[in-house]
């Protein structure tokens, strides 16, 4: 689809690129479409035991995060590789319309089998409105500019952050909104906000592209839904089923499988392979992956974890417990906002994964000193560090594996960032809670027998409804505090010896000069470097004596 001048929003400058107003025109839509996958991450774990209540199924209210996790991860890189091939804006406004769908589906749920059917669904859209969303910012914007732009993407992230938690504990908490069940607003408010990104990316989005043909790996996608779906599935459900247990090794050998599969079927796909394995040999992409990997562990697991300290240990409601993150969420907006104006003033970026995990690491080393007596502005601090850290990591990564690869693969290269840290944060959730409620249940026993305290039978010690500890006189309520407390120190500690793995990798880092065309321009001028009737990145036709054959960096 080619820019024409009715849509000023999206009409190249004589440069070939575009305004400062055209680029927010667009973003406009874009953070619509991202605030959608946000805000769904936060909004509803604060409302899952309420919706597990009302549709008696609170023992199976884990398959509704399990469903929405698999399908999102799978989609991602088939939406990256398919915008590469039919361009982005049809695949964003097809994950927008999915996304929407299933919100509205997953409102008129009657039971949470059928609530998980809608989540997967949903999360299939999902998959797609983060990488593509930064796949267009890369089509259309500068590498040496784009950081200038981060900080809209974190506000983003900021508010959802903040309005998650709020919005779900105000829907919840109302039996009957206009009608309807208050839980059930959780999903509804999706789609109004969906509608208008539609409206506003049909609007304003008007990207060029050139259709590539291309085989669709269809074998690849089905050797990765072999390969991810078991491995999903026992992170999810390990450590109900056990992690030794008979269906656990069922899912690691189908899950091994699948990827041996998955491995094989890239290798004869080639350039039409969904994660082309090409693209490893570059070692800022394999670097940058790994590190992704890595830093979705530590994310969440500090993501997890914090939550649950302030709610169980600090006893603050889940709303609250949203509010409490501010500093988190504060410390990874100015971390974020800080590292893009100097990448774009200096176009240096390599210093910032490497502070910023030091900083991860620093953070969670931090926070596995707070314990049940810990005063709460020491935990904020520790958390702004934590957040700071996030900040520097999360977008510099996501520009130096665009910046490293070519324009044709930069759908593939951004769903690849999303890919791995998704990945890397089911496993390390997975792990992390584990470690977390395997040890606190043998802590307790042991704080109380330290406090010489007799707890009577069923003293509100079972792990599976914590809501009982608040119940308990202040003698019995402190030591099991200080045993789950202390289970979590561990948490931390875990966590932070992880990421000390992304300080390596970051240091080992190339840093590629940042390219001052955007994926579109360098798409033109790769075109015209083979055809002198094309367009250049700045619109005209190429002189073939002014051709220079590498792209501009």
């Amino acid at each position: 689809m080619s820019a024409t001048a009715a849509q000023p929003a999206a009409a190249p400058s004589a440069s070939g690129g575009l305004t400062h107003k055209q680029i927010l025109t667009i973003l406009s839509g874009l953070i619509l479409g991202m605030f959608l996958a946000a805000l769904d991450q936060t909004i509803v774990s604060t409302a899952i035991r309420t919706i597990g209540d009302d549709l008696h199924g609170l023992s199976v209210q884990a398959w509704v995060t399990t469903a929405f996790l698999i399908t999102s991860t799978i989609a991602t890189p088939l939406f990256g590789k398919m915008s590469d091939i039919y361009g982005r804006k049809p695949l964003f406004m097809i994950a927008i319309t999915i996304f929407i769908t299933g919100s509205a589906l997953c409102g008129l749920a009657t039971s949470m089998y059928m609530l998980a059917a809608f989540r997967a669904f949903q999360g299939i859209g999902a998959g797609g409105l983060f990488p593509l969303a930064l796949a267009i910012i890369g089509d259309i914007i500068p590498p040496r500019e784009r950081a200038r732009y981060q900080g809209y993407f974190m506000a983003v992230f900021a508010t959802a952050s903040i309005l998650g938690p709020v919005v779900g504990g105000f829907f919840a908490g109302q039996q009957t909104l206009l009608g309807v069940t208050g839980w059930r607003w959780i999903f509804y408010i999706n789609v109004p906000i969906g509608i208008a990104a539609l409206f506003v990316v049909t609007r304003v989005l008007h990207l060029e592209h050139r259709r590539r043909d291309h085989r669709i790996d269809w074998y690849g996608a089905s050797a990765l839904v072999m390969g991810l779906v078991p491995l999903l599935i026992i992170a999810e459900q390990g450590r109900v089923w056990g992690w030794a247990s008979g269906a656990a090794f069922a899912c690691y050998v189908i899950g091994a499988l699948g990827v041996v599969a998955f491995v094989r079927v890239e290798a004869r796909m080639g350039d039409d392979a969904l994660l082309p394995l090409r693209l490893f040999r570059g070692s800022v992409f394999s670097l940058g992956s790994a590190q992704s990997f890595i830093i979705g562990m530590g994310m969440f697991g500090g993501m997890v974890s914090i939550p649950l300290y302030l709610q169980i240990v600090k006893g603050a409601s889940p709303t609250k417990a949203g509010l409490l993150l501010l500093p988190l969420v504060g410390g990874l907006m100015l971390s974020s906002l800080v590292a893009g104006q100097v990448t774009s003033r200096t176009g240096r970026y390599k210093i910032f994964p490497v502070l910023g995990s030091t900083l991860m690491v620093v953070g969670l080393g931090l926070l596995a000193q707070v314990g049940a007596d810990t005063p709460l502005w020491q935990t904020d601090v520790f958390m702004a560090v934590f957040g700071a850290g996030l900040g520097m990591n999360m977008q510099t990564i996501v520009l130096a594996m665009q910046n490293a690869v070519e324009p044709r693969d930069m759908g593939v290269a951004t769903s690849a960032v999303t890919f791995f840290r998704q990945v890397g944060g089911s496993l390390g959730t997975a792990v992390f809670l584990s470690i977390l409620f395997t040890n606190a249940a043998s802590n307790i026993p042991k704080e109380l027998a330290k406090a010489h305290v007799q707890v009577p039978p069923g003293g509100g010690v079972d792990l599976n409804d914590t809501s009982k500890i608040a119940q308990l006189s202040p003698q019995v309520r402190h030591p099991i505090l200080v045993g789950f407390s202390n289970a979590m120190d561990l948490v931390f500690l875990v966590g932070a010896c992880v990421v000390v793995i992304a300080i390596v990798l970051s240091a080992l880092l190339k840093e590629v000069p940042l390219r001052t065309q955007s994926g579109l321009q360098a798409a033109r001028a790769a075109a015209a470097a083979t055809d002198p009737d094309a367009p250049d990145a700045g619109g005209a036709t190429h002189d073939p004596e002014h051709i220079s054959p590498t792209l501009t960096r």
